[in-house]
């Protein structure tokens, strides 16, 4: 048995970097202010498809990310970890897209992908944190889903047996394929990058990158190397379900909060004042 996967990734501002330019006036995130990395969970959900692939020889893994051009650089970062290849969704039709706007366009391109057992993506991603995506893309393609994934123990039979982390412990549920995944950040961690792979792929690009001819003419001889870029077109999107004109999340107003101390405290390194310290932190409810 061997299996068609699709890992949702996404290019992501590093949060930690978060700065005063951090926003646009518009209440989108400035993406150019900051530096832009392979959202953490995703990175989850993708050594969870590689892992499948290597129980299930002859499985297929395809990365789908959307954004601009760019973004390529995570389908680059895929392959260099075992994926088989990718597509970036890309048009400015998809521009300030919530996560309504952005399931809907990687919807319409999972349809026009077409030939897929299983669908894996990151729980959330750190520059939204909603855990919307996954799920929302499950509904519109009308399939089964499960979320907070730690482990997919395998694939059998068209049944899929996954164990979840839930607040309230660990559980096993199976389902049955076609289905959506959303992977926890508490799964195993991404497989570095392989050697081989990144000799072998560090030329793959999409169409719009190669602006030299040389490098154009390389890649095209080499379709290994083509990394597909489709625009709202080429998936039949409706423009008005895409971009701002599709989201109707908006962000009113963008308050920086600094927390300071208010009051300072010394206490000697014994234990009648850490012991009064730790009484009066339970009292107030700070601890316990």
């Amino acid at each position: 048995m061997s299996l068609n996967i699709i890992v949702l990734a996404k290019q992501v501002p590093d949060t930690r970097n978060v700065g005063k330019d951090a926003m646009k006036a518009d209440g989108t995130i400035n993406r150019a202010a900051l530096p832009a990395i392979f959202n953490p969970e995703d990175l989850n959900a993708l050594e969870q498809a590689l892992k499948l692939k290597e129980m299930y020889p002859g499985s297929k893994v395809t990365l789908l990310t959307m954004g601009p051009a760019r973004a390529a650089e995570i389908v680059r970062e895929g392959m260099f970890r075992g994926a088989d290849g990718g597509i970036v969704l890309s048009d400015r039709a998809f521009a300030g897209s919530d996560t309504l706007a952005t399931s809907y366009a990687l919807s319409a391109a999972v349809r026009k992908i077409g030939d897929f057992d299983i669908i894996i993506g990151g729980r959330q991603a750190i520059d939204g944190d909603t855990a919307q995506v996954g799920p929302q893309i499950a509904e519109k393609l009308g399939i089964p889903q499960i979320t907070y994934a730690e482990d997919i123990i395998s694939a059998d039979n068209c049944e899929v047996v996954v164990k979840r982390r839930i607040e309230s412990g660990v559980e096993t549920v199976k389902a049955k394929l076609p289905l959506v995944v959303t992977v926890n950040g508490s799964a195993a961690e991404c497989r570095p990058r392989n050697a081989k792979a990144l000799q072998k792929y560090k030329y793959a690009a999409v169409p719009s990158e190669l602006t030299d001819e040389a490098k154009k003419a390389f890649v095209e001889k080499r379709h290994y190397l083509a990394i597909g870029e489709w625009s709202a077109s080429d998936v039949d999107a409706d423009l008005a379900q895409c971009g701002l004109a599709g989201s109707p999340t908006k962000v009113k107003s963008i308050e920086n909060v600094v927390f300071t101390a208010k009051e300072a405290r010394r206490i000697e390194n014994n234990d009648e004042e850490l012991e009064c310290l730790i009484k009066e932190l339970i009292a107030n409810h700070t601890i316990g």
